[in-house]
């Protein structure tokens, strides 16, 4: 399907003269036409992003928006603003079907199209409009269908990762079935799933997926409950294809783009006008960053649910640990693998008064010491002060804890309760304090 979008594409560069791109209606690259000429001004920065990232940056897109894209049915001129990247002026028709936008066919303007009438108010639009209108609407027909078969898979995949054990057996049978007949997806290829954390669900259905290597369905999960009275939101899972179980590269190329989207990370949850989290652990870290999380691969549909489970605690901890991400697998989120696995609950009473923000240099100075595994000179130079500094502030956590930490037993209590605050202060709505 791809290629017949860039076949269209081309037939629309063919009919204006001009340069054309076509974008999805999140401003993701789907394809785009030659460009011929040396003028260093033709590829301007915008269009230039959006190739070689296949994506255009938030900015760029509210730029765009503000000439009433979304809203738009007939074609519209858009001046170029060299402050803003755009060096050439373009026209965006939009891509419709049934009143839906589904994406953009953006016209590079190199000085030809500027007297081309684009109709509106009563005024007929040039032949060569009508006939790219015409091959606009015949893209924006391939990317409904795209969008409801994705949407289809998509449900497929939300039914058998909501599903109870007893459910699961005929949940994976529907997806495998609707996987071989769309994608002729043959059954017992290593698959595995990848958690974007936050992910803003779309409010048409399901768009279509990107052009990715093994991407194969994603649906939005909410995420309320895991952990028990965390802040409500949703997740983003993604079914990609392995080359085998333990090679992983294809779900870590998904993930990236994914979280380049701008549905990652703009979903305002349930509790997202409460001040971000600022206990003493977690208030070096800034506002709470997106993040992906990847499951272990597996050849059973029925595992699907675990291996869920395993890409969202993997996201989890990437958020609270930056050093983890943003993209970690499972595997390789250490003790997290635990941690994320527990009920949510207060923090252990010795801890709880080293977690004040007052604390925070406190805080983070006994967890970088026991992530250095007791070093100090370790410990120091990761922090930047002198052993004598270093050695006070630790006499004073013991101080406010009573813990030892020359104790084996109270070190491996303070580590893990200094790592579950940090999954908490993201997740739980009543540690956001001022």
């Amino acid at each position: 399907m791809r290629g017949d979008y860039q076949q269209l594409v081309d037939e629309i560069s063919a009919a204006l003269g001009a340069p054309a791109t076509l974008e999805d209606r999140d401003f993701g690259l789907i394809a785009f036409g030659a460009h011929e000429g040396e003028d260093d001004e033709v590829m301007d920065p915008v269009r230039t992003r959006s190739i070689l990232q296949r994506r255009s940056s938030a900015a760029v897109r509210a730029w765009f928006e503000a000439f009433g894209i979304a809203r738009a049915r007939t074609p519209l001129r858009i001046p170029p603003d060299p402050a803003a990247g755009v060096f050439r002026g373009r026209i965006c028709l939009p891509v419709r079907h049934r009143s839906i936008v589904h994406g953009y066919v953006w016209v590079l303007d190199d000085g030809r199209l500027s007297d081309l009438a684009l109709g509106g108010h009563g005024a007929p639009p040039d032949p060569r409009i009508t006939q790219a209108m015409e091959t606009a609407a015949r893209i924006g027909a391939l990317l409904a269908d795209e969008a409801r078969t994705g949407s289809e898979l998509g449900d497929l995949l939300h039914e058998l990762l909501t599903s109870g054990p007893s459910g699961r057996p005929a949940a994976a049978t529907a997806l495998r079935d609707a996987l071989r007949d769309t994608l002729r997806f043959t059954p017992g290829v290593p698959l595995t799933l990848v958690a974007v954390v936050p992910w803003e669900p779309t409010d048409t259905g399901t768009a279509p997926l990107p052009n990715l290597p093994g991407l194969l369905a994603a649906c939005p999960l909410r995420t309320a409950g895991r952990p028990r009275g965390a802040a409500a939101g949703h997740a983003l899972a993604a079914l990609v294809r392995l080359r085998s179980t333990g090679a992983l590269t294809p779900a870590r190329t998904v993930a990236e783009h994914l979280l380049r989207s701008p549905r990652a990370g703009a979903a305002p949850a349930a509790n997202d006008h409460l001040p971000q989290p600022r206990t003493a652990i977690s208030g070096h870290l800034g506002p709470p960053h997106p993040a992906a999380g990847i499951g272990i691969g597996t050849r059973e549909l029925t595992d699907l649910p675990d291996t869920w489970r395993e890409a969202l605690d993997a996201a989890r901890a990437a958020r609270a640990e930056p050093r983890l991400g943003p993209v970690a697998q499972w595997d390789a989120i250490g003790s997290y693998r635990l941690l994320t696995a527990l009920p949510a609950t207060g923090p252990d009473p010795a801890i709880g008064p080293l977690l004040a923000p007052s604390h925070a240099e406190l805080a983070r100075t006994a967890e970088v010491f026991l992530d250095c595994a007791g070093q100090a000179g370790r410990t120091a130079q990761e922090l930047g002060i002198h052993r004598q500094t270093l050695y006070y502030r630790l006499g004073r956590v013991e101080k406010l804890t009573g813990l030892d930490l020359d104790d084996g037993g109270h070190r491996l209590l303070l580590h893990m309760a200094l790592k579950a605050a940090r999954l908490q202060a993201l997740q739980d709505p009543r540690l956001r304090q001022q």
